[in-house]
């Protein structure tokens, strides 16, 4: 017979899986924010973007727990590639990136934040 922790256990997983169900049909219409959006947006637009895109490490973080936290996990690597970076310096280097490199303009911004950004600072920060 299964025991309490058991049981709750399995009813998470029961609930998280219903879960990942229901968005799978719901994921094919999350707007992917490209360069186009971001050139065209104001200053505080963007850091509200950046700030949801921090909101949501720091979630993956709580979530995933410190026992739990592997140096291949993403929300530490970002976190460490983005060592000395403001919102303003990201912002900044988002616009810049995007000036210099106007035929990738499709480029979805998080991909771009992710290899311009976070890439070269783990280079930088080992």
């Amino acid at each position: 017979m299964a025991t309490k922790p058991q049981w709750r256990t399995l009813l998470s997983l029961t609930f998280l899986t219903f879960a990942m169900m229901g968005n799978v049909a719901r994921a094919e219409s999350i707007p992917i924010v490209t360069g186009e959006q971001w050139t065209t947006s104001s200053d505080e637009a963007k850091k509200a973007y950046l700030v949801g895109v921090a909101n949501m490490l720091e979630i993956e973080r709580a979530y995933a727990g410190n026992t739990s936290a592997s140096s291949k996990d993403i929300a530490p690597r970002f976190a460490k590639g983005m060592q000395g970076q403001t919102l303003d310096s990201v912002r900044q280097g988002l616009d810049s990136w995007y000036a210099a490199n106007p035929t990738k303009i499709q480029h979805p911004v998080i991909e771009t934040l992710w290899f311009e950004m976070v890439v070269p600072g783990l280079k930088k920060n080992p």
